[in-house]
């Protein structure tokens, strides 16, 4: 049989409750995203910065959003050498692939 739990009079703010829930089911990608979105400028420049923004990941692809089809046939040209880059500038192998989408930068 199943044991039922005794009810309890010492209650938690529920804050405390879902902060603790959320954390066990968020991903370490959502800090790794942070850190791409903090040099993304810095590693790709002004140009490529204003046209696109990284948007969240698939497994170890990282999605990109771009302002316009042009733009994702450009940086299909740099996706290995943007790769690259990436995960020499966050010091550990995060990103093996890209996917280029038209998105709001």
């Amino acid at each position: 049989m199943a044991e039922t739990k005794k009810p309890t009079d010492d209650f938690v703010h529920i804050g405390n409750i879902l902060g603790d829930a959320l954390n066990k089911f968020r991903t370490d990608s959502d800090l790794e995203l942070v850190s791409i979105f903090s040099i993304w400028k810095n590693v790709f420049g002004e140009a490529i910065a204003n046209n696109s923004k990284p948007a969240g990941f698939k497994g170890k692809m990282l999605i990109v959003y771009v302002s316009s089809p042009v733009w994702i046939q450009e940086l299909q040209y740099y996706k290995k050498n943007m790769i690259t880059k990436i995960n020499d500038a966050l010091g550990k192998e995060l990103v093996c692939d890209i996917k280029f989408r038209i998105g709001a930068v």
